[in-house]
């Protein structure tokens, strides 16, 4: 990452670059976290994230861990830290010992895996959503009853259906994660800057997306009907 940041001219104030150390084995915070760095050729990064609370056999042991990201915070070295795969119980626990609250939340999000509860918690705590697998009710887990809500409205603003997706996240106050190795898809979620959605369709798309529940990533985590 470092050489080809220095490769391409461009300032390394221009990149936003997160990584993350891993949420289901202890590992050493410290010692992770220099290694990322190494790996990366960098001298710091823009987030740090604990990528999921599964490692945690305790709630000292979370507590922890959350304190090992502030003091990697105090060095300077991660401008901000953060969490990814924690529903409201582990913010909870992170939060009765923290000095510094998460400032974002990386979670599987879509109109099927609403997390209705967590949302305004987030919003309580001024906690920032990250949506993963944004995608998922119009690519993995389609067909569904959202493929003609989805296709009506692609057709309204003459886009995608998962640029609907996406947009759907964004207009909720969301940041949208997705990836795409297309550059010709690249260019097309461009057009997601050029129309919004308006409140009411945001709303239908929430309340026909809770007729079916679909869980893409840590299903060993979770009871299949489980939407927390």
């Amino acid at each position: 990452m470092g050489m080809a940041i220095k490769e391409s001219g461009v300032l390394r104030e221009k990149f936003f670059i997160t990584t993350k150390i891993t949420g289901t084995q202890v590992v050493d915070t410290q010692a992770a976290f220099e290694e990322s760095l190494k790996k990366l050729q960098l001298e710091y990064v823009d987030l740090y994230l604990i990528h999921a609370p599964f490692f945690a056999n305790t709630p000292q042991e979370l507590q922890s861990k959350w304190a090992d990201m502030e003091a990697i915070h105090a060095s300077g070295k991660a401008k901000s830290i953060g969490v990814s795969n924690f529903l409201q119980r582990d913010l909870e626990v992170i939060l009765e010992t923290a000095k510094i609250v998460p400032s974002i939340n990386q979670i599987e999000y879509h109109p099927y895996l609403q997390h209705v509860s967590l949302i305004p918690y987030h919003r309580e705590k001024n906690i920032a959503i990250a949506a993963y697998s944004p995608l998922t009710a119009a690519v993995k887990a389609s067909p569904g009853p959202l493929d003609s809500t989805y296709a009506d409205l692609a057709r309204k603003y003459g886009v995608t259906p998962g640029e609907i997706a996406l947009r759907w996240i964004i207009d909720q106050g969301m940041v949208a994660l997705t990836t795409s190795g297309n550059e010709q898809r690249l260019r097309a979620y461009q057009k997601i800057s050029q129309f919004k959605l308006t409140p009411k369709e945001v709303e239908e798309i929430a309340r026909i997306g809770n007729e079916k529940h679909y869980r893409g990533f840590w299903k060993n985590k979770f009871a299949p009907d489980d939407r927390s």
